[in-house]
């Protein structure tokens, strides 16, 4: 048995928004790849989850380089294209039928892979300023995500277009640090840098107010 075929729940679901944000499907019906910038990482993915494929490179545009792990499961593929996942799926992907139990896991590795954490002092009131970008080619795909995390963390997020044609969904610090403190939880896999920046988020107070965009009952 492959380790991915009993792979626990939360590394599961983690895989699979690392893969909705940062992978691909390739039209063979067996073979995912994850893509990432930082080979750190994908030793770390390949640790925790105990695969034994090598890490290989991969050339996008001039001298962009990339690093990638390449899986071949015939049945993992049919469970993402079972949750709502495929081949070319930049343009057209929309809702994932994610378990609530492990959305934070699934939400975590959609920002590991597409996300940004920004932290900075505002020029003038000398406040700490915060913000949590998640970016898709899908419009279709950020309208759902924003919706269900409206749902679950009861923040509000803003949709923009971006000059790329990307869409970008941006939350501010109180909505932010409310969404990374769910799903930045300790021990938690994750891309370390991010889970630095989130863990600044959530243990910051400078400057902390109310908001219209959150709401914690």
């Amino acid at each position: 048995m492959q380790p991915i075929d009993n792979m626990q729940g939360d590394h599961l679901w983690y895989l699979v928004g690392l893969i909705t944000a940062d992978g691909c499907l390739y039209k063979d019906g067996r073979h995912i790849e994850i893509t990432s910038k930082e080979y750190a990482f994908l030793e770390t993915i390949k640790s925790e989850l105990g695969f034994k494929n090598r890490i290989g490179i991969k050339y996008s545009g001039i001298k962009k380089r990339y690093y990638r792990i390449q899986l071949a499961n015939k049945r993992f593929y049919n469970f993402l294209l079972s949750v709502g996942l495929m081949p070319r799926k930049s343009l057209i992907i929309s809702k994932i039928q994610v378990p609530q139990a492990y959305f934070n896991d699934f939400l975590r590795g959609v920002i590991d892979g597409d996300g940004s954490i920004k932290c900075w002092v505002h020029p003038s009131n000398k406040k700490e300023q915060m913000s949590l970008c998640i970016t898709s080619a899908s419009s279709a795909f950020i309208a759902w995500l924003n919706e269900c995390i409206c749902d679950l963390y009861s923040v509000k997020g803003r949709i923009h277009k971006e000059c790329t044609g990307n869409w970008l969904l941006k939350y501010g610090k109180m909505a932010a640090r409310e969404i990374l403190r769910q799903c930045y939880y300790k021990g938690c896999l994750g891309l370390e840098r991010k889970i630095i920046k989130a863990q600044q988020v959530v243990t910051s107070y400078r400057g902390w107010g109310t908001s219209k965009l959150i709401h914690i009952g």
